[in-house]
């Protein structure tokens, strides 16, 4: 099971940002976490919201270059070493990670990520019994 995120390209300009989220805000997405990577010209700015698929057509409409990204998202205890913990179990399987975020949500850690195999992630996710997070349960924490 994954989560969807929006993956907006962005332009590393003034106002930029600010228009992204006024879209977001008319259309009533709630952003629950985001990060953004940006280079000297443009970024990636990516968004775990309330409502992705709602998110995704406001901001198609008004012509934002955006896609729908499946990525894991997995609960941890709020502890020290916990994303540790995780992220050696897929170390140890040689499953790369492309990228990775992480927030709390009522008190529970949420890793989010992408990696190199997503069938071989899924399989580690079971066997180690990591409980998987999806839009809709981030809704209902």
């Amino acid at each position: 099971m994954t989560a969807q995120q929006l993956s907006i390209f962005i332009e590393n300009k003034s106002g930029t940002m600010l228009r992204i989220l006024e879209i977001l805000k008319e259309a009533g997405i709630q952003i629950i976490a985001s990060t953004i990577s940006d280079t000297v010209d443009y970024g990636i700015y990516r968004i775990i919201c309330d409502n992705p698929y709602k998110g995704y057509s406001a901001l198609k409409a008004a012509g934002i270059s955006v896609t729908l990204t499946d990525v894991f998202a997995i609960e941890l205890d709020n502890t020290p070493g916990e994303a540790a913990a995780v992220m050696e179990t897929f170390a140890k399987a040689d499953i790369s990670i492309s990228y990775m975020y992480s927030f709390l949500v009522h008190g529970k850690g949420i890793l989010v990520f992408r990696t190199s195999d997503t069938d071989k992630t899924r399989g580690i996710i079971e066997l180690n019994n990591f409980k998987f997070v999806t839009n809709e349960r981030l809704n209902s924490l």
